[in-house]
């Protein structure tokens, strides 16, 4: 068994006052899973993957890996393989001899080791390059080999950090989805670090957001995109990000406009007026927004910049009050929308618009 259980689990820098690198993160991982932990830079991503790699001490809480507490265990005795972000491949060893590496330290019979990369190197693409040293490798190349030279361990987890910050961005797209459907194959626990959402989006069976160390939401990349926890993840999921205006509440509603009115429900108004705010943060994603017809109410938007996607543009722009908020709508790609230009917009699905309160963040309807 290889599920990952963190527990209370923190990590303090010396030095830093008492400043949380992780704050008591508690996360269950199942066994074959394949979790990414997502955050800005400084979230405590790569942090709580170090700890569970042995990198990074624990000064509170505790870290499994099945049955066992691995906590004070090293590193070396935790049956993980990390991939970095760097490849890190011995430059004067052929790529067979970087991934048969760790077996032969390990003293593995020269055969078992033969039959392990030769798997992994067919699993690869990677058979034509066994005798071929890194310098004569692509960058995606190379992190085919550091993937293999993890593979062919045969470990309980495997932890990767960030792999494929290195690579250019249509090298990225390719490799990540052969590293999703190399997970799927061989039904490895899987721990992955990115930054980047869309990465996290298209490869995790679940998706770990942190901020400033703590754990915010981690659930499937539908729901999160969906139903976030709070006006944080609601911000940091999706491309483009949700829109998030903080508005007034009128009597049955939150007043986007002079004009406009979105309709709340009555249960949503009443834990409002529960905690006595006199506005809300609305959410709402570019989709779920749509131009407004003459004769209906709408928020009136400057055209700032029009990101053309052929089929489809987003029109970023500001609303027109004396306290302007950025706005991201998305389009037909053939719409009439001009830079300093006028678009008023109205929301397509009232259903799909999230509310937040805009002091803790936290969503009013949970």
């Amino acid at each position: 068994m290889a599920e990952v259980t963190y527990r209370a689990a923190s990590r303090i820098y010396p030095g830093t006052t008492g400043v949380r690198a992780v704050d008591a993160l508690d996360l269950e991982i199942d066994d074959g899973e394949f979790l990414v932990l997502v955050g800005p830079s400084g979230s405590g991503k790569s942090t709580a993957l170090r700890m569970l790699a042995g990198l990074e001490d624990l000064d509170e809480g505790s870290i499994h890996i099945g049955d066992r507490d691995v906590t004070h265990v090293p590193s070396k005795a935790r049956d993980i393989a990390m991939v970095f972000q760097s490849y890190a491949l011995y430059p004067h060893m052929t790529v067979g001899e970087n991934m048969a590496f760790a077996l032969k330290l390990a003293k593995a019979p020269k055969a078992e080791v033969r039959e392990r990369v030769a798997e992994a190197a067919r699993l690869l693409d990677l058979t034509a390059y066994l005798d071929r040293k890194p310098k004569a490798l692509s960058g995606g190349q190379r992190q085919r080999v550091a993937m293999g030279r993890a593979i062919v361990r045969e470990p309980s987890v495997f932890l990767m950090d960030e792999p494929l910050s290195n690579l250019d961005a249509k090298l990225r797209v390719e490799t990540r989805a052969n590293i999703a459907a190399l997970q799927r194959r061989l039904a490895t626990t899987t721990v992955y670090v990115t930054h980047d959402q869309v990465e996290a989006m298209t490869m995790g069976h679940r998706v770990a957001v942190l901020r400033d160390g703590r754990l915010q939401q981690c659930d499937t990349p539908r729901t999160l995109y969906d139903r976030p926890a709070n006006a944080f993840v609601a911000g940091f999921i999706g491309s483009p990000a949700m829109n998030l205006l903080t508005v007034p509440l009128a009597t049955d509603g939150a007043r986007l406009d002079d004009g406009l009115v979105l309709p709340l429900p009555r249960d949503l108004r009443a834990r409002a007026a529960g905690r006595d705010l006199a506005e809300v943060t609305v959410g709402v994603r570019p989709e779920a927004l749509r131009p407004a017809a003459a004769d209906e109410p709408g928020v009136a938007l400057t055209v700032e910049l029009v990101e053309e996607l052929g089929a489809d543009s987003f029109a970023y722009g500001s609303t027109t009050g004396p306290e302007p908020q950025r706005v991201v709508v998305r389009l037909d790609g053939r719409a009439d929308a001009r830079i300093g230009g006028t678009l008023r917009v109205t929301p397509s699905e009232p259903d799909r618009v999230h509310v937040f309160d805009p002091a803790s963040g936290s969503r009013l309807d949970d």
